[in-house]
């Protein structure tokens, strides 16, 4: 039997920017979404943040892409169709869906919310969904999710710079949680200030700590202090301003990809301190154990979180006001846009204006 085109897939018509191969070019795409199931969210998107995932998957850097690929993991919109089972949305909410749409709902990580280390959790795009057919993402007109894996937005926040939050905000927000460093009065770093770094400074801050910002780049300094209320910067590759701050850390959040040295941050924790990363180096990290076992210190990792705690997240960041800081563009710059992320040329998230640039099939 001949494979269906993505058009033909299925009865609900889509359109879209996908890439077809490793180029990464994005350009405009026809494809279809299922039919609505009983509980199943359908809703118009109207804006999808750009994530640097996206950057990796289209030029198939991960080795697991599969083409035609339409990016886009921070979706938002207003839902025009719920199955007759949907219990917690109406039409007119304002909802959002992440990084995954489906997992097993079974094992121990799905019994206990933690559908992200599911072993068959599903991705939200560029992933095999139960019925065999790839996902597609938010760079697209519409979406139909099943409800377990769509976020409602609160009224209170605006969904365009809300978007991020679905990615870079539960990336940064479930460490602080889970290691215990949202206490009040605690001295948290975070290193890297861009999509990622930038939430960690807000949430971080809204949690009741002070927040010092380590970054390579000692022109960032004014922003983090005057525009993301950092407490303190400091400048990762001047020795004596790190020396200064020796042991005075409770936990740092380390949101940088590109490949860099762990050994200076460990000597910035107190005793008990934790150094949690959320960034993937390609290459592997080299780290002595001495200076770990003398102050019993902590090195871990995290990786999004599951529905639970990222509708916890979204409320939370309603309450304080937590948004991401954005540049929103039209689709048809969005190739543009990726040369531009890749030289880290963004305040500090694209945000792709999906409602009002790209051709609906609604």
């Amino acid at each position: 039997m001949a494979k269906l085109l993505p058009e033909q897939e299925h009865p609900v018509k889509a359109f879209g920017w996908a890439a077809r191969d490793q180029s990464g070019h994005l350009s405009p795409f026809v494809f279809s979404r299922r039919a609505r199931g009983e509980k199943d969210v359908s809703f118009k998107i109207l804006y999808c943040g750009m994530c640097h995932s996206d950057l990796h998957m289209i030029k198939n850097e991960w080795g697991n892409s599969t083409y035609p690929l339409v990016p886009g993991h921070e979706i938002v919109g207003v839902v025009t169709e719920v199955g007759s089972k949907v219990e917690k949305f109406k039409v007119g909410h304002k909802v959002g869906v992440g990084c995954m749409v489906g997992s097993c709902y079974s094992c121990d990580n799905c019994t206990n919310d933690l559908e992200n280390y599911c072993s068959q959790m599903i991705l939200t795009y560029s992933a095999k969904y139960y019925d065999g057919t790839i996902t597609y993402g938010g760079y697209s007109d519409i979406m139909v999710a099943d409800e377990h894996f769509v976020v409602r937005i609160p009224d209170s926040l605006p969904l365009d710079a809300t978007a991020p939050l679905l990615c870079a905000g539960i990336t940064v927000y479930s460490p602080l949680k889970y290691y215990g460093l949202d206490k009040p009065g605690f001295h948290i770093g975070v290193v890297g200030l861009g999509g990622l770094g930038h939430m960690a400074v807000k949430f971080a801050k809204a949690m009741g700590a002070k927040v010092t910002v380590i970054s390579t780049s000692p022109n960032k300094k004014q922003e983090a202090i005057e525009r993301l209320s950092a407490d303190s910067f400091l400048v990762s590759r001047d020795q004596d301003q790190i020396q200064a701050a020796t042991g005075t850390m409770d936990g740092i959040i380390d949101t940088v990809s590109a490949s860099h040295p762990l050994l200076p941050l460990t000597g910035l924790l107190k005793s008990h301190g934790k150094l949690i990363l959320v960034g993937a180096p390609e290459k592997p990290f080299e780290l002595p154990a001495f200076p770990l076992l003398m102050g019993r210190k902590a090195v871990g990792g995290s990786c999004i979180r599951g529905m639970k705690e990222t509708q916890e997240m979204v409320d939370f960041a309603a309450k304080h006001g937590i948004t991401s800081d954005i540049e929103v563009i039209p689709v048809e710059y969005v190739n543009t846009a990726m040369e531009r992320m890749l030289k880290a040329d963004v305040r500090y998230r694209f945000v792709i204006d999906i409602g009002n640039t790209i051709k609906s099939s609604i």
